[in-house]
């Protein structure tokens, strides 16, 4: 019962890969098949990519809900858990660029880029620390980022595969849609900047000029 928890971290991280490999095999770059694909096929997918997504996204709560419950709380849950959560986010940005949202609405590449970037970068910050024996954990604030990242890119990826789930064409609808989504990515991008910005000042304090 204590390993659940890190099963359902672990099929977050096959998850968030699957749901790439979806998302760019419907946008034609399926080895061996490239752009054979019937649209029926494309359509089913994205509608699977979706699936997987909002999927993983439930194991994220779950497994730290479970984690507490069970009292089985562990070094390499402590260690996945982020990495899975990093995977999804990026795999379903990727996975957008490679339907070429960037493309047909670039006004959403930089708070993207604010999210892969912050990602990244936080990473390497916690990595260069552990040698100097300083740890940064994760912040109440930080959490809410990740959860709000998972809904503002949850909406992006709907509005992108909006055909693929036969919602409504009329473009009033999905221009609406496409509005709510990304204003709630800029939220989540504003969050992200300002959560990378408080770890990288509590690393400098932790850290000093060395």
């Amino acid at each position: 019962m204590k390993h659940i928890p890190n099963y359902l971290t672990a099929a977050r991280i096959i998850a968030g890969v699957l749901m790439f490999l979806f998302l760019a095999a419907a946008a034609g770059g399926a080895p061996f098949i490239g752009n054979q694909l019937t649209q029926e096929t494309q359509l089913a997918l994205e509608r699977w990519a979706l699936i997987l997504f909002v999927l993983a996204c439930i194991t994220d709560f779950f497994d730290g809900w479970l984690a507490r419950k069970l009292n089985a709380t562990s070094v390499w849950g402590v260690i996945l858990d982020p990495i899975g959560d990093k995977i999804l986010i990026c795999g379903a940005i990727l996975g957008l660029g490679a339907l070429g949202v960037f493309g047909t609405q670039p006004e959403i590449a930089l708070p993207f880029a604010v999210i892969l970037f912050r990602e990244f970068a936080v990473s390497a910050l916690r990595e260069g620390a552990a040698p100097k024996g300083v740890k940064i954990p994760v912040t109440f604030l930080a959490k809410w980022k990740t959860a709000l990242q998972m809904v503002a890119v949850f909406a992006e990826l709907l509005v992108e595969c909006w055909g693929a789930w036969g919602l409504p064409s009329d473009p009033d609808v999905l221009g609406n849609a496409t509005t709510v989504a990304h204003v709630l990515l800029w939220i989540a991008a504003a969050i992200t900047f300002w959560t990378g910005a408080e770890y990288w000042h509590k690393a400098h304090v932790a850290i000093g000029d060395d």
